[in-house]
């Protein structure tokens, strides 16, 4: 259970997650899924980094019950931090990142792919922010770097989700295929990637995050205020008070 790397082929590393049952992430789950996607670009034998998961799903997002545990603010100031690192080290990798999805992928799933270069997801795949329904804000930053301004809106406010074959409809996904070939048809794909030679890929990977026309780490930044915010004003804890329970549908 954690997160782990290796290295299957040259070039390409795999960071995988496997937090049990959902893959919730607690805090010290978002810090270090965000050292070990940092470290392995910072190899200079890598040139391109496959993260993916193991167990039911992608990602359900933080770990709502390790918050509800908890007595004060640290809990969800350490979610806050732990997740804005995780989505820096994935946009901040200094070589490609090809976020291979199955299941669901929730919450701050969507902060990671939304910050990915390239998804490739399997055919069971679904998307979808259900922050609203949790007692939170946050990720529409990178929602809105998978579908169209005003689809982002609909699912915020809905919690609704898409398929990974509508996302493919919508240019984000690069390709979806049956489970069974996630990780072969992900590591084909690193591996083209890995192919170039490291130094220009790095050069790509700096000149693309330049010109990048939202500034996701401020973007995202703005939004974690009013996450903040909700949870000052007791609006969260009321929301949250009903996961869990028969009123929530938990994935």
């Amino acid at each position: 259970m954690g997160v782990s790397t290796s290295v299957p082929r040259d070039g390409v590393a795999v960071v995988t997650v496997d937090f049990p049952p959902v893959n919730a992430l607690p805090v010290r789950g978002w810090y270090d899924l965000a050292s070990a996607v940092r470290a392995a670009g910072a190899d200079p034998d890598i040139r391109c980094v496959v993260l993916t998961a193991e167990g039911r799903g992608f990602n359900a997002g933080v770990d709502i019950k390790e918050m509800q545990r908890a007595d004060g603010p640290e809990a969800l100031i350490g979610a806050n931090r732990g997740c804005f690192e995780a989505f820096a080290g994935v946009y901040e990798c200094e070589v490609p990142v090809i976020a291979a999805v199955r299941g669901f992928c929730l919450g701050g799933g969507i902060g990671l792919v939304g910050n990915a270069d390239v998804i490739v997801a399997a055919d069971d795949a679904v998307f979808g922010l259900p922050e609203l329904d949790r007692g939170a804000l946050g990720a529409a930053t990178h929602l809105a770097r998978l579908v169209p301004q005003h689809l982002m809106r609909t699912l915020y406010y809905t919690s609704r989700t898409v398929t990974a074959a509508e996302l493919h409809g919508h240019g984000s996904v690069f390709r979806v295929v049956p489970g069974e070939q996630l990780i072969g048809a992900s590591l084909e794909l690193a591996g083209e990637i890995a192919a170039k030679d490291g130094y220009l890929i790095r050069l790509a990977k700096a000149a693309i995050n330049g010109i990048d026309p939202v500034d996701v780490r401020r973007s995202y930044r703005f939004e974690q205020g009013f996450t903040f915010e909700a949870n000052l004003s007791g609006v969260a804890d009321r929301v949250r008070a009903g996961f869990g329970t028969d009123k929530e549908q938990q994935a």
